[in-house]
């Protein structure tokens, strides 16, 4: 069965259904993008007491309409504050999140994540965020032209605004109808980039963003495109990273197209993914396992590969050992080759006769 369908069904993505992920407990290996994980905007004595009161009003409509209106002034400083006191309202009370919606505060902000100014576009980038942690906002964000300028500040953005833009392009990834849009936006590269070169943060949410995206075909050969398995083994590889279970899903998404498989035989990924079999966790191993089959199913030049690898002591340990899936993906993957073994046997055999 295609691995990109197989016990989809029960799980469970920051509590809405996922239909087009691989294998079990995918969940645990993808934590909830929250809100904005920076420090704190900086305030002046002055700001400080209605930043105070920003943050614990209990009636905040009218601080929200004055709010919004303040974020189109014509003073960049006001607009900053504005922006600040918005990020913090909605990263706190989540029941403020619709109502800062409600009032008119998304196209400005996103006018915000345009500006040259790179604190003012952060302050943009790091509200939409906490706003797109309601769902009910994640439609309005994107039909209101949210994609592009999220993409650029993911380009263009300081580290903050980038990791903020990459969690808020995971939470518009989380509707199927705005997967395309934002794969052809050109944010794939760019979160490929963030995989390779980003803080730890950065390269959770760029990884899950890619996972979730990548559940569309013409995503998956842009992914690949851009260099995607590199950093994927380079992950994988190190079991230090703590990014060993999410490169691997990410992994897992991709090789149900040919382009993926050639890469990630030439980034040799076979024999990480052989040695995370051996030593890997029971999870680790069921989804390397998983990949594999899927490299190998169709073509004895990767089986060869796998088996020149050592690849049969494990298989043999994990299909006797491993979970049901894992015992499953295992005995199909040990009789692929047996047949090649048996192949070459019969080769050699016809050899000999002629």
């Amino acid at each position: 069965m295609d691995m990109e369908k197989k016990n989809s069904a029960n799980f469970k993505y920051m509590g809405r259904s996922i239909s087009d992920l691989s294998v079990n407990d995918d969940s645990l290996a993808f934590s909830d993008c929250n809100s904005d994980k920076s420090g704190e905007f900086p305030a002046s004595a002055s700001q400080s007491r209605r930043l105070l009161l920003s943050c614990a009003a209990d009636n905040s409509d009218d601080l929200i309409r004055q709010l919004v209106s303040d974020l189109e002034s014509c003073s960049i400083d006001e607009q900053k504050q504005a922006a600040m006191e918005i990020r913090l309202l909605a990263k706190n009370k989540p029941e403020n999140r619709l109502k800062i919606a409600k009032a008119g505060a998304i196209k400005p902000l996103i006018s915000l994540i345009s500006s040259s100014d790179s604190q003012l576009q952060e302050y943009g980038v790091t509200a939409i965020l906490n706003l797109s942690l309601c769902d009910e906002n994640k439609g309005l964000i994107a039909s209101s032209g949210a994609i592009k300028p999220l993409v650029r500040a993911l380009k263009t953005g300081t580290s903050t605004a980038k990791e903020n833009a990459a969690c808020a392009l995971l939470r518009l990834s989380q509707m199927e109808e705005n997967k395309v849009a934002i794969g052809r936006s050109g944010a794939i590269p760019l979160l490929v980039c963030l995989l390779e070169t980003g803080g730890f943060r950065g390269k959770k949410d760029s990884a899950t963003a890619l996972y979730l995206l990548c559940s569309v075909k013409e995503n998956k050969i842009r992914a690949v495109q851009a260099g995607i398995m590199k950093p994927l083994v380079e992950l994988m590889a190190d079991f230090g990273s703590n990014m060993v279970d999410k490169s691997a899903f990410v992994l897992s998404m991709l090789v149900t197209v040919p382009e993926a498989k050639t890469a990630v035989v030439e980034e040799a990924g076979i024999p990480v993914l052989v040695e995370i079999v051996e030593v890997g966790s029971q999870r680790q191993k069921e989804i390397a396992v998983s990949i594999l089959l899927q490299i190998c199913e169709d073509n004895m030049v990767y089986c060869s590969m796998v088996a020149r690898e050592g690849a049969i002591p494990p298989l043999v340990a994990l299909s006797q050992s491993g979970t049901n899936r894992a015992k499953q993906k295992a005995e199909a993957l040990i009789e692929l080759l047996r047949q090649l073994r048996s192949g070459n046997a019969a080769a050699k055999t016809s050899d000999v006769s002629v």
